[in-house]
């Protein structure tokens, strides 16, 4: 083989491969975002409540219940996309979910959840966005399962759809409840 060819290999296979692994990735469901969270312990935080702002949230108030954790924010446009589902929810009392307003303002969120329905148990701020980056927030809406022991069973990235929640989310949580 001459040696002008050879050099060619070098590039052709790189390019070969990154257009592989860019084909993989764009065959992933976004979605499905890996967390090196689930299987472990749900990390702790202890934040101020929208509603009442003396009293403090922390998820091991949930200890022994299976519940969500919807990450939103009042800035959210896809936090309006999943917004109606949360309610329609919370009505049927499917299950506990708990807010975490990430980055926002505690005027902005209350305003927002007054126009748009509350959903949730409670919400708390996490103005700062310290208690997102613990749980490894990348965007907003994330939406974590934690099962009675206060482990993270399940990581959602992106809005809730009536198809996720059916094909995915409602089996999961009805598996926990059992166990």
């Amino acid at each position: 083989m001459s040696l002008p060819l050879r050099r060619l290999l070098v590039p052709i296979g790189a390019v070969i491969a990154l257009v592989t692994l860019l084909g993989a990735g764009l065959r992933r469901d976004p979605s499905e975002l890996p967390s090196p969270l689930v299987g472990k312990p749900a990390p702790a935080f202890s934040l101020p409540r929208l509603d009442q702002p003396t009293q403090n949230f922390g998820p091991e108030q949930l200890r022994g219940q299976v519940w969500l954790l919807n990450v939103w924010a009042s800035w959210c446009t896809s936090c309006r996309k999943e917004h109606p589902l949360l309610v329609e929810l919370a009505k049927k009392k499917a299950v506990t979910v708990v807010g975490l307003d990430y980055m926002d303002t505690r005027a902005e969120a209350g305003k927002w959840l007054a126009e748009h329905g509350d959903p949730y148990k409670l919400s708390v701020e996490d103005a700062k966005g310290r208690a997102g980056m613990d749980w490894g927030v990348v965007g907003v809406p994330e939406t974590f399962v934690i099962d009675k022991a206060g482990v993270v069973r399940f990581k959602f990235t992106g809005p809730i759809t009536q198809e996720a929640w059916d094909k995915t989310l409602a089996p999961l949580l009805r598996e926990l409840e059992r166990g």
